[in-house]
Order: structure tokens, then C-alpha cells, then sequence
């Protein structure tokens, strides 16, 4: 069943706070096997500039996949998530998510389409810091496949 078009800017209250560790970083930056100093090492992100750790760019992920659960969980929109596959993913910083960042995403549906009896659905995140300035907005395709025919 073809997911609702009613449901193109659709925006879903902001997440609760989301505060970013240096520990959490550095793992992450292990996890993905990204040896820049600015994400473990604090005097070099200093050097760089910045008053303390970086995340990779990618870190912002973990917390706007979190935060677009509140679209997929949405009952109303009737995506089944059993058949969904991450589709693709972009960033687009205003600056770099840093270790004390207390971060709310909001996410807003940006696009529902069906090609060849798949459901595709863009989501919009728009992350914040505490003070209420952007960090970064991140666009997540998701792919509800066709069911198949028995």
C-alpha cells in the first residue's frame, strides 16, 4: 500500500536534548577507522580552531536516525518498517558537531513517492544546539520495499 502524500511537510516535534561525549566521539571515530587527532585529541582541535573534540561528519547520523523513528513509528504514515533499506544519506553543516553540543533534531517529510511498488520517503533533520543555532540539516531516503507476489 502506497504511503500517504497528505504527509509531505510534516514536521514532528523536536527530540529531547541529545549531549555529545568526547568518549562517544572517539568511539565513534575508532568505529569508522578515522584517525584524525581533531576527533580524539582536544589540543588539536584547538590547533584547528575549535574549543574542544570534533565528531566525524557522519557522527550527526546515530542521532537524526534516532530522531526520524518518530516518522517511521508514526502509525497514521503505515510504513512497514520489516521492508525498509537505508537509501541514502547527506549533511550539510553549518558548522561541526563538537564534544559538549547539546543537540534537539527536528525532522520534517520532505518527500513520499512510490517507483516500481517501492515506497520512498525523504526525511528532513534539522539539528540545533542549546543557545537554538543550526548545526547541521540531514537528509535521510529511506525505501520501503514492494511486498513480494506470492
Amino acid at each position: 500500500m502506497a504511503l500517504d502524500q497528505s504527509f509531505v511537510g510534516r514536521t514532528y516535534p523536536p527530540t529531547a536534548p541529545y549531549e555529545v561525549g568526547r568518549e562517544k566521539i572517539r568511539e565513534f571515530a575508532e568505529a569508522v577507522g578515522d584517525p584524525n587527532p581533531a576527533y580524539t585529541d582536544a589540543e588539536a582541535a584547538k590547533a584547528l580552531g575549535h574549543p574542544d573534540v570534533i565528531a566525524p561528519p557522519t557522527f550527526v547520523f546515530s542521532i537524526t536516525f534516532k530522531a526520524a523513528g518518530q516518522v517511521v513509528q508514526d502509525p497514521q504514515l503505515g510504513l512497514d518498517y520489516s521492508r525498509v533499506v537505508h537509501g541514502d544519506q547527506k549533511f550539510a553543516y553549518t558548522r561541526p558537531v563538537r564534544a559538549g553540543d547539546r543537540l534537539t533534531v527536528t525532522s520534517t517529510i520532505e518527500g513520499v513517492k512510490s517507483l516500481a511498488g517501492n515506497d520512498i520517503l525523504d526525511i528532513r533533520g534539522e539539528v540545533h544546539d542549546e543557545a537554538g543555532e543550526h548545526v547541521v540539516t540531514a537528509w535521510t531516503k529511506l525505501v520501503a520495499r514492494a511486498a513480494e507476489e506470492a
